[in-house]
Order: C-alpha cells, then structure tokens, then sequence
C-alpha cells in the first residue's frame, strides 16, 4: 500500500524525518507514536502532499502523491481543523463532500447514521456552524468525514484528543471494527499509548524523525517495550 524511499525534511537545524525505507502493508493498522517532535504529523503531511520533502518520496499503491491526485480517490485522512468547512453546519460539509464524492444524498444520510453513537447527540441536528462546536465535536466531524467515502487508506493525526472517555472507546471500537470489516489500512498517531496498542496490528516508534522501532502488536505484544521506552 504505501512504501517510502529516503524520505528526509529539516526544519532549519533540526531534522523531523529521516527515513531510508519502510513499508506499510494493505490491512494493516499501523499505530505511530513518539513524543512531541518526534515526527508524526510532519510524515502525514508528507503523505497527504501538504507538506513537500526535502529528498525521497512516497508511493501509495504505486502513485507519487506529488505527481498525480488518483491516491485521492480510496484516501480519507483528518489532521486538524484546517480540514474542515467551518461555515458550514457538519450537516452541510458532509452533503458537500457527498457531492464532490459522487455520493447521492440519500447514501450520505444512510452512511451518517451509522456514527449516531459517535456523534453522541451533539454532532447531527443542533443547526450550529462547525466553527461554533466544542473541540471535542470538531474533532468527531473530522473523523466522520474521513470515514464516510469509506477509504480503503485511512490517516488520523491523533484523534483521541479533544473526545471524552466515552466518545475515546466508542472510537476504539468503531476504528477496530471499520479495519475489519473493510480490510482497509488505516495510520493512526497518538499520544495516548493504550488506546494506539490497542487498536494498532503493528506499531512504529519515532524519535527525531526517525522510526528507531518497528514492532508487531500481535495481542498488545508490543506494549511492554513501549512502556519501557516512555517510562525512561
């Protein structure tokens, strides 16, 4: 699905990715963590052709993102609020996604009720601007938008934060179950260590724009080494 070839960006002196190759297979549900700095959101933006590399590239099944938009077509990804139509109700930004999508409305409406639990009654219906909802509630319109063309490529830059606990396990659960039923790939990064073990097939340790561990999470296997790496 997704292989990158020397990879590198430097912010002036400091370097926030550095990586000679790696790859992530179809079906996986590779978590990326490290600490603040570590990397995470500058590799995203690299892969989402937000941001350009100083040297190397990326291939998403085979496509340059910085050479051809087709990538674009099975990919969802939700970094932060500049995603987001903020004049727009969530009603409305998923109704123009729809659009844009291909999608007939009535598909849209179907498609949004299944994150009625997500949503926890504080997304649909309140006739309120994205930009006039909580963080947490901007946050859960991200995610959605992200999932409703259901993307066979899935990228969420921590989305955990902002959510309360319950809105935090219903996530989880719906991440997990998403990856099942669709045999997608999804990358997610967090800085929340249970929540990554617990959704991820497979994690990767950044530090200084480096992946210094590549860990299978075969059962939550890779959570003691990465206790013991936090926990330094």
């Amino acid at each position: 699905m997704i292989e990158i070839s020397n990879l590198k960006k430097d912010f002036g002196t400091t370097t926030a990715c550095d990586i000679d190759s790696f790859r992530i297979g179809d079906g996986e549900v590779l978590g990326l963590v490290g600490n603040n700095g570590a990397g995470k959101t500058t590799l995203f933006r690299m892969l989402l052709d937000l941001l350009k590399p100083d040297s190397g590239q990326v291939a998403i099944d085979g496509i340059n993102p910085a050479e051809s938009e087709e990538w674009k077509q099975f990919t969802g990804a939700y970094i932060d609020e500049g995603f987001l139509i903020d004049f727009l109700t969530p009603e409305e930004y998923f109704s123009f996604l729809g659009k844009i999508s291909g999608i007939a409305q009535h598909d849209v409406e179907e498609r949004l009720s299944k994150f009625d639990h997500f949503a926890g009654g504080e997304v649909f219906g309140q006739r309120k601007l994205i930009r006039n909802l909580s963080a947490g509630n901007k946050q859960k319109v991200g995610i959605i938008s992200a999932l409703i063309r259901q993307p066979q490529l899935v990228i969420l830059d921590e989305p955990f934060n902002f959510l309360d606990p319950t809105s935090q396990v219903v996530l989880k659960r719906m991440l997990t179950d998403y990856a099942a039923r669709t045999g997608a790939t999804l990358l997610i990064s967090s800085h929340n260590l249970q929540h990554t073990v617990d959704i991820s097939t497979r994690i990767a340790l950044l530090e200084k724009g480096r992946i210094i561990r590549d860990l299978a999470n075969d059962n939550t296997a890779a959570k003691e080494e990465l206790t013991a790496y936090f926990g330094n």
